[in-house]
């Protein structure tokens, strides 16, 4: 099994949860552009650390189950974990009932119980 086949395994949930929030009328209006400077954070952190461990040899990936295509010295397929992240998390964040309310919405219950 090569690392896209892993990687197709949770991407393409998260990209349709991801879609299935985008999708939904009551998404707060940032929800796209604070994904994407999310992602564009992540995928630089993880170009820059990524590529300072493998040059150190903390970790390797195996020539036969990547596709060839690198980032300095951090194969492609490893971007596809803080990719999934962006996609996802946010994605539930909007999708799953329980959220914290807004800052100045509907203030906590404080009466005391016996």
């Amino acid at each position: 099994m090569t690392y896209w086949t892993l990687n197709a395994f949770f991407l393409v949930p998260a990209a349709l949860i991801c879609a299935t929030a985008l999708l939904r009328r009551n998404r707060p209006r940032y929800f796209a552009a604070a994904a994407a400077v999310t992602a564009v954070v992540l995928l630089v952190l993880t170009a820059v650390f990524d590529n300072l461990m493998i040059r150190v040899g903390l970790f390797w990936y195996n020539e036969d189950r990547i596709s060839g295509a690198f980032a300095g010295a951090a194969p492609l397929e490893d971007f596809a974990y803080p990719l999934a992240a962006v996609l996802l998390l946010p994605a539930l964040w909007v999708l799953l009932p329980g959220r914290a309310p807004a800052p100045g919405g509907a203030k906590p219950n404080t009466k005391e119980t016996p």
